[in-house]
């Protein structure tokens, strides 16, 4: 009679398991090392996130830990058995030694609703040059990240990054690329002598977007060091209030 009641619970636990099991995420791995990385160099890596489960998946949001790392993902909903990469980039502009950033993933797997994922390096700074060798055009920015807060839904919001040339040739600004058509962004000029400031104009569209939202802006120059660098811009989207 006890051996009957265990198995009848045995069996009643199976059943309940299979009904509830829904959308399970796996990550190929959690970590990844970029090894050394030269200072102002743009590195990437591609994690690889599956449904094992038998619903679908939904990734509800990425949020990284810096503004010098960004994720992108091609979709956010994959039905059992799909996969997906997650694409990381990490610009090691403006950070030296020992860096570790961090990813979270949240989804509507019930099990695991969110996922952190890590990646890491050691970043090296080159030994300084003797200032009487020419270096070259150099762009240095006052800063690589802005936060606009909290935006109602459909407004336009701006922002103007400074930075100089503090090369000794001609800073030449080559291509100028945003990661979405709802960022636009805008130099004042295309060229800046040793010595020179500028500004660079970044206008973000919040039009039908909501939630949390991260964009980049990539600079191309003739900066031979650091000939790519790139910005990011946040903000915290709300619903467009009914009047």
């Amino acid at each position: 009679m006890r051996l009957g009641i265990l198995l009848l619970i045995f069996f009643a636990s199976v059943l309940g398991f299979a009904q509830i099991q829904g959308p399970k995420i796996v990550v190929d791995n959690l970590t990844y090392d970029f090894g050394n990385v030269k200072a102002g160099e743009l590195v990437k890596y591609k994690f690889m996130i599956a449904n094992n489960g038998d619903d679908l998946l939904k990734i509800e949001n990425v949020i990284t830990s810096c503004g010098c790392t960004a994720a992108a993902l091609d979709k956010k909903e994959l039905k059992p058995g799909e996969s997906v990469p997650l694409g990381i980039e990490f610009n090691s502009t403006g950070r030296s030694g020992p860096q570790a950033k961090y990813i979270s993933i949240m989804c509507n797997d019930k099990a695991t609703p969110q996922v952190r994922l890590t990646v890491k390096g050691n970043v090296i700074l080159e030994p300084k040059k003797d200032p009487s060798i020419p270096i070259g055009a150099r762009l240095s920015l006052a800063t690589f990240q802005h936060d606009f807060g909290i935006v109602e839904e459909g407004k336009k919001v701006q922002y103007t990054f400074n930075f100089k040339n503090d090369g000794d040739e001609e800073l030449k600004i080559l291509d100028i690329k945003t990661s979405c058509g709802c960022t636009a962004a805008v130099t004042e000029s295309k060229s800046y002598k040793p010595g020179e400031n500028g500004t660079l104009n970044v206008e973000l569209d919040t039009s039908n977007r909501i939630g949390r939202m991260s964009r980049n802006v990539s600079i191309t120059t003739n900066d031979k060091e650091a000939p790519l660098k790139v910005l990011t811009i946040y903000a915290e989207v709300t619903k467009k209030e009914n009047k």
